[in-house]
């Protein structure tokens, strides 16, 4: 992406101890471009408001919602804003829906998830097992990828649901989501993504995909803390949903428990007109498609290098032995022989450059691969603001760690 685009976030201008901050933290959320800041306090300044009242600022507070709403029925590719709810966040929502589908369930019916996931995207379901629903897993097999043979030998005509990220947040790893939609389909079983990894990297369209729900999160790719759902129409109106009676008992509307938060979701809304403003297109939804293909492009050159740059580093190990740059969104986890993640995430900090350590919530992941007693991984995430000379430093600050030299300021 060209200077204009880093030139939109103020975090980016920032200097620490002189030097400029390198953010490989993007997969535990992105910075926020000047124009989603702005939107957020504008809301304060001029439209606080609840909704459906007779004047101005309630009628703008509906506005700023509908158009939300409409924004991220685009982004994603959906029918349109009646598939959209909002929520806190992806798990308060998952949640919501764990509730409501087992009102419908009966003791015996079967749920799958998978090793790979978020704990989002396991720990609702797994509570369902206090009601008798069985949650059975799909293995991660060791090279860093689902086993899909034990997939299919796992689902039956009693699964109700398969629950499966699109892609992992603690190796980048990308799901057959193409395989799991056949294959839910052939036993009458609905499928649930969780995108909040996905969707920062990749154009979606839910509606080529032929999910029944899908999740993500606004502050991965560049807005403020707020959970999105899309629901296929017709789904939310089946499930007996957690709500006051005085609330909408309809879908979008009827998952949104109490007063949702009217400046994060002005926030949104500018966060989709801005990264639509880097695309082309005679309308939003193509010009979003067009933003987030120059996005996939620039990280994926980024990420090769990042990738290759790693592997040839003495000591450094790529987790997922068996996955290439190409099968994963632009997120890796690194070990280095004899020195604990928090450790090396300490000396990347104290040379400006972000970076996690730990399980990051894919808590089944670590464990299966063995890492979880060992401190977990560290894990680099490149987003669309990211630089080849930031790369180029933090390739040489690991190999410097991983060989033992002094690391320059």
């Amino acid at each position: 992406m060209h200077d204009s685009f880093r030139s939109a976030f103020p975090a980016l201008q920032r200097l620490h101890k002189g030097e400029p901050l390198i953010y490989l933290d993007g997969p535990g959320g992105t910075q926020v471009p000047e124009a989603v800041i702005k939107a957020c306090s504008d809301y304060y300044r001029t439209s606080n408001a609840n909704t459906h009242g007779q004047f101005i600022t309630a009628q703008e507070t509906d506005h700023i919602l509908d158009d939300t709403r409409l924004a991220c029925s685009e982004f994603l590719g959906a029918a349109g804003p009646h598939t959209i709810s909002f929520g806190q966040n992806m798990t308060t929502i998952n949640f919501s829906l764990s509730r409501a589908m087992a009102r419908t369930w009966q003791p015996g019916d079967e749920v799958l998830i998978t090793q790979l996931d978020h704990e989002a995207n396991r720990g609702p379901w797994l509570a369902l097992r206090e009601q008798g629903i069985v949650v059975r897993e799909v293995r991660l097999l060791p090279e860093g990828r689902l086993d899909y043979e034990d997939l299919q030998s796992k689902l039956s005509d009693r699964t109700r649901l398969l629950a499966m990220g699109y892609s992992s947040n603690f190796m980048g790893t990308i799901n057959d989501v193409a395989l799991a939609r056949k294959l839910t389909h052939q036993v009458g079983a609905w499928l649930l993504l969780d995108a909040v990894h996905y969707a920062p990297h990749y154009p979606l369209n839910v509606q080529a995909i032929d999910c029944d729900f899908l999740l993500c999160s606004a502050y991965k790719f560049y807005g403020p803390h707020i959970g999105v759902l899309y629901a296929r129409p017709g789904l939310l109106d089946r499930l007996p949903l957690d709500r006051l009676r005085t609330a909408p008992q309809e879908a979008p509307y009827s998952i949104e428990t109490g007063t949702l938060n009217h400046s994060a979701l002005a926030g949104v809304g500018a966060t989709l007109d801005f990264l639509a403003s880097y695309g082309e297109g005679q309308n939003r939804r193509e010009q979003l498609v067009s933003a987030m293909d120059r996005i996939q492009q620039h990280e994926a050159g980024l990420f090769a290098h990042l990738y290759h740059g790693l592997e040839a580093i003495p000591g450094c190990t790529i987790v997922g032995t068996g996955l290439d740059e190409a099968q994963r969104a632009p997120t890796l986890a690194l070990r280095i022989a004899n020195q604990h993640p928090t450790e090396i995430c300490r000396i990347l900090g104290e040379a400006n450059i972000m970076a996690w350590d730990g399980h990051f919530y894919a808590l089944r992941a670590a464990e299966v691969l063995g890492l979880r007693a060992v401190g977990g991984v560290t894990r680099l995430g490149i987003s669309a603001y990211t630089t080849q000379e930031e790369i180029d430093r933090v390739l040489d600050v690991i190999h410097r760690i991983a060989t033992g030299h002094k690391i320059e300021a």
